[in-house]
């Protein structure tokens, strides 16, 4: 692969995770499960809400279409770390190549960058549904789905691979123990002999074109729609759309918020110690939380659920009857 570092170049061949630290046999076994728990229910609300948008017509809109792209990037986020910190506090087995950090990290940066800007393409669609609602079905085509699809898939590989580029020149010849549950940038510099400073500050303005601009458009487009809102004469309609813009936007909040803090802010002893209970915010809970806000809670999702389970049950029916 590109990112590979060769033999010659570092004389560290493998990383060791210190993960959450030294803990008793059972907060191991306690974390182990939790975290488990957490993996499955994000892995099956987002395979159930990518099987539904494909197999059922009524969600062929462009609003379960983005849906659809935000379970699937879900899906390969939260596997790029969770199934690896799992096994490592399952058998103890801390380390990572690296080639294999290296590995981890460009496919988490370039996820999360991808989902910063799928975040926003999503409430830029919900912005014209509620506030351009005459013109949404020309703006919003599928072509124009595609194309936003695309670019936000496409677009944030170049942030990523500029690091990977810029990591690839550091030397490690030190310690080799990441303090962290996954292969994160700061972590992994602070163990390099090398002088780190303007890789940092690149990083810095990099994660901020990745976050910031995107967040603020999220804000834009949801303070146009909680206007648009205002106008509405029924109280329940205004009480149910406040209802569900206010927890896209807490979800949202939490996600753009912990990266920027993680990223962005300068690393001071007091946030690099935080650093790791802010990275199980958009690593862990966001891809767990985003199936139920913004999918299993729309009255088409629970419909086309609905219809799923009558024609299981209508299958389990006949082959009862069959035996």
């Amino acid at each position: 692969m590109l990112w590979v570092k060769t033999e010659n170049q570092t004389s560290i061949t493998e990383f060791i995770f210190l993960g959450f630290g030294t803990l008793p046999d059972l907060q191991i076994l306690l974390l182990f499960l939790l975290f488990l728990l957490i993996y499955i229910a994000t892995m099956a609300g987002n395979i159930l809400i990518m099987a539904l948008v494909v197999t059922d017509d009524h969600l062929h809109t462009p609003m379960y279409f983005f849906l659809g792209n935000l379970s699937c990037l879900e899906t390969c986020y939260t596997s790029t770390i969770l199934p690896s910190m799992l096994a490592s506090l399952l058998t103890e087995k801390r380390t990572i190549s690296f080639s294999g950090c290296l590995t981890q990290y460009y496919f988490f940066g370039f996820l999360a960058a991808a989902e910063c800007y799928l975040l926003a393409v999503m409430s830029y669609d919900r912005y014209l549904a509620i506030c351009k609602p005459l013109h949404y079905a020309v703006l919003m085509n599928g072509r124009c789905c595609l194309q936003l699809a695309a670019g936000t898939w496409i677009s944030c590989s170049l942030a990523i691979d500029i690091t990977i580029f810029l990591m690839q020149q550091l030397t490690f010849c030190g310690p080799n123990e990441i303090d962290h549950f996954f292969c994160d940038f700061t972590p992994v510099i602070k163990l390099s002999c090398s002088d780190t400073r303007m890789m940092e500050l690149i990083t810095t303005i990099l994660a901020a074109i990745c976050t910031l601009p995107p967040y603020l458009l999220t804000l834009a487009t949801y303070v146009c729609i909680i206007t648009t809102i205002l106008r509405i004469p029924s109280t329940s309609g205004k009480r149910k759309a406040f209802s569900t813009c206010s927890s896209h936007l807490i979800v949202v909040s939490i996600f753009y918020g912990t990266i920027m803090i993680v990223y962005m802010l300068p690393k001071i002893d007091t946030l690099r110690d935080l650093n790791k209970v802010f990275s199980v915010f958009y690593t862990v809970l966001t891809p767990m939380l985003n199936p139920l806000i913004y999918s299993l809670r729309n009255r088409e999702v629970k419909e086309a659920l609905g219809k799923v389970a009558t024609k299981f049950s209508a299958v389990k029916r006949i082959q009862t009857f069959l035996s």
